[in-house]
């Protein structure tokens, strides 16, 4: 649906010249939740500003369901970006018209009869679920709620693309939620192709199937999003992941000398990470009894992604030392990462 290829933005000349894009190539599928994160000034808001043409690469190629817009006339783009809906951050609505005005307004000029628009209208705004708000203003609305009139105008074109600039950071975590699952839903109803940007890794694990992370202006890693939280090879991904999990909270209370991890002889710290999709069995409980080791949970952060476990424990290992080796070993068979944190020697 998407074909971003060799993609370069620059702004500025001379002294003051700035690369915000540097040769990102993507492609994105037909129907998919797609996610773009990178943290502030990465250059992920100008990369989908690029596949609308609202930017206009310095040089690349961008192709939107087998039409190359870099190509068009102005005219021509006009027309096209009608098929590509856009939500911002901060929703972007106008206050003087109310929740139906804004909706309306993208249908001027469209050939529907008053009737057709006023149809069209409401069908949207009872498919984002506030038709109860049409006469409001936005000054009325709640966030949540701007979000879901902006989407319905986004829609009003019956647009193949929806592209997402971080639509729900302004947004708290419970409103951030049913935004998703308003985006997923229309994902499958209406089989639209959707682009999230955003700087939270929680969003990307919640609705997207691949991601692309940026830094720098440049594509660093991408790929299915279990694959990338199972193991990120970059190290801003790792960044990333580090502030949706607790598993790194371990360092911090070995730094700080905390009750909970301080070792007896013998006893080690573990960090174990679910990277396969196929970890199924309760392997905590098994390698218990297999090995006659314990295992004193410190952390456990086991998630959901892609209809598969993902995330880990840290536990504290105590036990005859070959056994708990003949674990670890055991484990990392099963396709678990074993990471081993801290370490008390042998037991005397």
């Amino acid at each position: 649906m998407i074909q971003l290829e060799n993609i370069s933005k620059t702004f500025g000349t001379g002294p003051y010249e700035v690369n915000a894009i540097q040769n990102v190539s993507l492609s994105i599928g037909r129907g998919e939740i797609f996610g773009i994160i990178g943290f502030s000034g990465a250059g992920k808001s100008t990369l989908v500003r690029c596949i609308n043409l609202l930017e206009t690469p310095t040089s690349g190629r961008v192709t939107v369901d087998g039409q190359e817009l870099t190509a068009l006339s102005q005219k021509e783009l006009r027309t096209a970006r009608k098929r590509i809906g856009m939500i911002f951050q901060h929703f972007n609505l106008m206050r003087s018209r109310t929740v139906f005005g804004n909706v309306a307004f993208p249908l001027k000029g469209s050939g529907l009869s008053k009737q057709e628009t006023a149809e069209k209208v409401r069908e949207l705004l009872k498919l984002v679920d506030i038709a109860e708000k049409e006469n409001a203003y936005p000054g009325q609305l709640s966030g949540g709620q701007k979000q879901r009139v902006a989407i319905a105008r986004a829609l009003a074109n019956d647009p193949k693309v929806l592209l997402c600039d971080e639509a729900t950071s302004a947004l708290d975590p419970q409103t951030t939620k049913s935004i998703l699952q308003l985006l997923q839903k229309l994902n499958k109803q209406l089989g639209i192709t959707v682009v999230v940007i955003t700087h939270e890794m929680a969003v990307i694990k919640e609705i997207c199937g691949r991601v692309a992370v940026m830094e720098k202006g440049q594509v660093v890693e991408q790929g299915e999003v279990f694959s990338i939280f199972a193991s990120p090879r970059e190290p801003v991904t790792r960044d990333f992941i580090r502030t949706t999990s607790n598993l790194q909270k371990i360092e911090g209370l070995l730094a700080e000398d905390s009750p909970v991890t301080r070792l007896k002889p013998g006893e080690m710290v573990v960090r174990l990470t679910y990277v396969q999709k196929n970890v199924s069995e309760p392997l905590i409980s098994t390698v218990s009894r297999k090995f006659d080791i314990d295992l004193n949970i410190i952390f456990s952060d086991i998630e959901i992604v892609q209809d598969a476990p993902i995330g880990g424990t840290v536990a504290i290992l105590s036990g005859e030392r070959g056994q708990m080796t003949e674990a670890m070993d055991y484990l990392i068979e099963k396709n678990v990462g074993v990471e081993v944190i801290a370490d008390a020697g042998a037991a005397s």
